[in-house]
């Protein structure tokens, strides 16, 4: 019987998100990638740094057990397969057990999603993620230079979560960008009973949602937080809209405009993934951060 991703947690991952490539993509950025993957086949022997993801993933492969594979873990990677090489040997380097991989030599990866079941993608390439939320998969842009001071709690994976635009769609946002704070209260609260649609990271939710239900007490736990620039009364609309999806968050942060980074300092999280880049360029002094090029300040310029 072949091996099936179906009823796994799967997180695609490009290499710049978990290990730390940064001088090299440096050398392809600024070359071609004959000279980058001549840079990487010298450095085969010499494990790469871990990357921003990097403690995000160990912990959800921690979730596995002999006999029981919840998380799957995937390099999806615009490398070439020779400097594939590099990211297995790495990976075995820091003790990350990942058997697959994808490397498609600067083709955009994001075809390879729906293959493999994917409910993330975690790339420094922002074409990529845009392509990837596109066509109806969750993915962030990561900071490769967030900081990695949340390594704590070993035994419990922390994710906070933006609300508009992330883990709803941007439909308020766009009231509250064209018409004023005002418009959105008003907005907010007269549907306040009307669960917003779904923003692309509702499938991740779910899916962390359902892996928490297969764990035991003894085992890895997670712990969510909706982190979100809303304030009493638009407050009410988020809260139902979870609960008309069956998911609950752990905490909920109405912060009405506050910075964010001084409360993710607080929750420690993992990861936290949010659109507004200001918010993002904050978050990443103080915890891992992605991007989620989604919704309406998200849209092209012209």
């Amino acid at each position: 019987m072949s091996y099936t991703l179906t009823g796994k947690l799967v997180v695609a991952i490009s290499s710049r998100a978990l290990f730390d490539f940064e001088e090299e993509n440096r050398i392809f950025e600024s070359t071609d990638d004959s000279a980058y993957m001549k840079l990487q086949l010298e450095r085969l022997s010499k494990a790469a740094q871990t990357g921003v993801a990097f403690p995000l993933v160990k912990k959800l492969l921690a979730f596995n057990e002999e006999g029981e594979q919840r998380v799957e873990v995937v390099i999806l990677s615009r490398n070439d397969p020779v400097s594939g090489l590099r990211v297995f040997r790495s990976a075995e380097h820091h003790g990350l057990h990942l058997e697959r991989g994808v490397f498609t030599r600067g083709r955009p990866p994001y075809h390879y999603l729906r293959s493999l079941h994917a409910n993330l993608f975690l790339s420094a390439n922002e074409d990529d993620v845009r392509a990837t939320i596109d066509a109806g998969f969750p993915a962030a842009r990561v900071y490769p230079e967030s900081s990695k001071t949340a390594e704590s709690h070993p035994n419990e994976i922390r994710i906070a979560f933006d609300g508009d635009a992330v883990l709803f769609s941007d439909e308020a946002e766009q009231v509250f960008q064209s018409e004023g704070l005002v418009a959105f209260v008003d907005h907010e609260s007269k549907k306040a009973a009307i669960p917003l649609p779904p923003g692309p990271f509702k499938p991740l939710l779910e899916a962390l949602h359902s892996l928490q239900r297969t764990t035991s007490e003894k085992g890895m736990r997670i712990r969510t937080a909706l982190v979100t620039a809303r304030s009493a009364p638009a407050h009410e609309r988020a809260i139902r809209t979870l609960m008309a999806w069956g998911v609950d968050v752990d905490e909920a942060m109405f912060l009405g405009g506050l910075s964010k980074s001084e409360f993710l300092r607080e929750f420690e999280p993992d990861f936290f993934f949010d659109d507004q880049t200001g918010h993002c360029q904050s978050a990443a002094s103080v915890a891992p951060t992605g991007h989620v090029v989604s919704g309406v300040s998200n849209k092209p310029k012209n």
